[in-house]
């Protein structure tokens, strides 16, 4: 049965992932617990949500906002934005990356979720693009889903980035020093069952290394 949202409009704007939420003229710490419950399921059955003119959220609001959906988490190299707790900082100016990843999924406990805020949008591309890895697991032949379901997957930040990514060698070589200065690697299943919905998920990605037990 669909959810029936009273608080929030949901407007769905991708086939298998994405939607637009509206009806929240200000994100904050102080929403109704009902909307952010609304929110956090938009969040589950879109996997992810957009919300348009939020202009007035600085650093500290976002974080506070962020909170209202579960316990912020730190990168646990990269150093922070100055004056933030968790905020870091994304500037794409004269680089691209082009690597498919879950956000630090080299460690135990890897985040529920991303915050991105726009502050500096171009006006033509800059595209962030989302998968759906749920559906994708659900596509596989029961075959490949057994198979899948049995396979546990090493995570790693040590990661070649000159690969993927176009940036000069002199900040290349500075993010790399901070990046790789703890060298995480962790095994987690390659299916992931979500606590809140059941759904199973293929966990994968750019710190994908190998499967437990294969070359």
């Amino acid at each position: 049965m669909a959810y029936e949202y009273k608080h929030i409009q949901v407007q769905p704007i991708g086939g298998r992932i994405g939607a637009e939420i509206q009806g929240v003229k200000q994100l904050s710490a102080d929403l109704a617990d009902e909307v952010v419950n609304e929110i956090n399921q938009a969040l589950l059955q879109h996997k992810a949500i957009f919300f348009k003119d939020q202009q007035h959220l600085d650093d500290v609001a976002q974080e506070a906002f962020a909170a209202r959906l579960g316990t912020p988490l730190n990168h646990p190299t990269v150093p922070v934005k100055d004056g933030s707790a968790h905020i870091l900082e994304i500037d794409s100016r004269g680089a691209r990356a082009d690597s498919w990843h879950t956000d630090i999924s080299f460690i135990d406990a890897y985040p529920k979720a991303s915050i991105l805020r726009s502050v500096v949008a171009p006006a033509v591309g800059g595209n962030t693009v989302w998968a759906n890895t749920t559906a994708a697991y659900n596509d596989l032949p029961e075959e490949l889903k057994t198979l899948a379901d049995s396979l546990r997957a090493i995570h790693s930040n040590n990661f070649d980035y000159a690969a993927k990514v176009s940036v000069p060698k002199e900040a290349l070589e500075k993010y790399k020093n901070y990046f790789n200065s703890t060298e995480y690697e962790t095994e987690h299943p390659l299916v992931r069952v979500h606590p809140e919905t059941g759904e199973k998920t293929l966990l994968l990605g750019h710190f994908f290394k190998s499967f437990v037990g294969y070359s």
